[in-house]
């Protein structure tokens, strides 16, 4: 147990692993996206943590839904006139040098100073097909974390926010302030997250989540109120796809979870239920 825990490090590991997910999605022939950066990214550490931990691998259906439904919400936003892009804990994403964007998109990528370090030297060689900037800010350091959004603010006149894969780690509390925080900033109008429901947060919590918790990392963020958690901060909630009606769509779920795809529409908190929802600020209409 002592080796196979010591394969995650610490939260920076989970974006190798994600990155693992993406580089088997890409080498498909009916590929949903292609990554040819994931590879590099996840390295050997990305490899052996997927197929050493406990069920590492159970769950790829759900990675390769999240980026694909993550794709499609930030295209979209994109082609609607949004032009900047804040991805905060960008991880190992490489969106800004595989996706079809203009060249005039600014795009902003904020991490930690591991996470960055990692992805500058490997990716110094690369061209982004967008105006490309990376910041190092640790983001519960609230103060630092305003003054950045104060400066975004600025960037543009349409900014859409993503938070792929961060926002289980944060205490109700914490996403509340970080959605305080945004909603603040008038040109901030949409943001995309992941979101699981409060059944499927147990589920992962006795699952993938032991061996996170152990590196520092403990899943803790899965609202009863599903989407509809925001509005009290200032964004609605205009479009929420699951990920296991998505994945099943492009037939990419295992077989033993078909039986889940039959489930009413809203998401009751015993349900396993995972998706991306497309955020807006409360007033703004598309």
């Amino acid at each position: 147990m002592n080796a196979t825990n010591s394969l995650v490090r610490d939260i920076s590991d989970t974006a190798r692993w994600v990155a693992y997910f993406r580089a088997r999605e890409t080498e498909r022939a009916d590929a949903l996206f292609k990554d040819p950066y994931a590879k590099l990214l996840a390295g050997k550490r990305g490899f052996e943590i997927a197929n050493t931990l406990p069920a590492g691998n159970t769950n790829e259906w759900a990675w390769t839904a999240r980026t694909y439904l993550f794709d499609q919400f930030l295209a979209r936003e994109i082609n609607d006139g949004a032009d900047v892009v804040l991805n905060l804990a960008a991880g190992l994403d490489a969106r800004p040098y595989r996706m079809e964007v203009p060249d005039r998109l600014r795009w902003i990528e904020v991490d930690l100073p591991e996470i960055i370090a990692y992805k500058d030297s490997l990716l110094s060689e690369e061209k982004p097909r967008c105006n490309l900037e990376r910041i190092t800010l640790d983001l519960t350091d609230q103060e630092s974390r305003r003054d950045l959004f104060n400066k975004v603010n600025a960037y543009g006149t349409k900014v859409v926010v993503i938070t792929e894969g961060l926002l289980i780690y944060l205490t109700n509390d914490e996403v509340a302030s970080l959605a305080r925080d945004l909603a603040a900033r008038p040109r901030f109008q949409s943001w995309l997250i992941d979101l699981a429901s409060p059944g499927q947060l147990k589920l992962m919590q006795r699952t993938s989540g032991k061996q996170l918790s152990t590196a520092g990392a403990p899943f803790k963020f899965g609202p009863p109120e599903g989407p509809k958690f925001f509005a009290p901060y200032g964004w609605e909630p205009r479009d929420v796809q699951g990920m296991l009606n998505t994945a099943a769509r492009f037939d990419r779920l295992p077989q033993e979870l078909l039986s889940l795809l039959n489930t009413p529409n809203a998401i009751p908190g015993s349900y396993l239920w995972t998706g991306v929802c497309l955020l807006h600020r409360s007033g703004i209409h598309s």
